[in-house]
C-alpha cells in the first residue's frame, strides 16, 4: 500500500457504498479507499494489510457485526481509527458503539458534509459522534439521573409492588406472589399514590415510563 491516507469503507449495502465512495473520492483525492462488504471481509483485509488510517463501518451486517468489528479494530490495531455510520439509532446500540471506543459515530441519515466533517476530524485526532447522537446519550444519561431519583422517593418494596401494580396484578395476586399480606400491599399502594401524586393506574403507567422502571 502507498504511503497515502488509506480508509476502508465496510457495509453490505453495494450500492450504498458505491454511492458513498463517489461522493468521498472528490472530497479526499489523496486517499486510497478500499471496500468490505462483511465484517469477515474487512477483518481479513485489516489482518493482511494493518495499515489503515480509518475503517467505517456500518452495524447490522450477517455475521461479524460492525460493533465487533470494531472491538476487534481497537483491540489489536489501536492506532486505526473508526467511524461508525449507522441507520440506528437505539440508545442501547449507541451506548455499544461509544463502548468500543470507535472515535465517531455518524447516522446514515446525516448530510454528506456531516460526514465529511466526521472523517475530518477522525483524521486529525479529535472525536465526532453527531449531534443527533450526543443526544440519544444525554437522554439515557436523563434516564439513569430519573432512576437514581426515584430510588429515594420509594423503597425497593414499593417499586417491585409499582411494577407489579403497573403489570396489573390485584392486591391478593401481589400479596401472594410476594408472600405477604393483602393488608401489607394496600398500605404500600396507599404510600406509592400518595408518594408519587398519582391517582390512577394510567397516572402510574406514566411515572413508571418516565422513570424507566419499566421496559417494552
Amino acid at each position: 500500500m502507498s504511503n497515502a491516507l488509506s480508509i476502508l469503507v465496510v457495509d453490505d449495502h453495494r450500492v450504498f457504498v458505491e454511492g458513498l465512495i463517489a461522493i468521498l473520492r472528490i472530497n479526499f483525492p489523496k486517499v486510497e479507499f478500499k471496500i468490505a462488504h462483511s465484517g469477515e471481509s474487512a477483518w481479513e483485509q485489516i489482518t493482511e494489510n494493518p495499515t489503515f488510517h480509518l475503517v467505517i463501518t456500518d452495524i447490522s451486517m450477517a455475521g461479524m457485526t460492525g460493533l465487533e468489528l470494531a472491538t476487534r479494530i481497537k483491540q489489536h490495531h489501536a492506532a486505526t481509527k473508526v467511524l461508525i455510520l449507522s441507520m440506528h439509532n437505539e440508545r442501547n446500540i449507541v451506548t455499544a458503539a461509544m463502548d468500543t471506543e470507535a472515535e465517531g459515530f455518524v447516522l446514515k441519515s446525516s448530510s454528506a458534509q456531516e460526514i465529511i466533517i466526521a472523517i475530518q476530524d477522525v483524521l486529525n485526532n479529535k472525536t465526532h459522534y453527531s449531534r443527533e447522537v450526543l443526544s440519544i446519550l444525554l437522554e439515557k444519561e436523563k434516564a439513569e439521573r430519573r432512576q437514581e431519583e426515584v430510588k429515594t422517593l420509594l423503597t425497593e418494596r414499593e417499586r417491585e409492588i409499582l411494577k407489579l401494580i403497573i403489570e396489573e396484578y390485584s392486591s391478593d395476586e401481589i400479596a401472594e406472589k410476594l408472600f405477604i399480606s393483602k393488608r401489607t400491599v394496600d398500605t404500600h399502594r396507599a404510600n406509592i399514590m400518595e408518594k408519587t401524586g398519582c391517582r390512577n393506574l394510567i397516572a402510574l403507567f406514566k411515572f413508571a415510563i418516565r422513570y424507566q422502571l419499566i421496559t417494552f
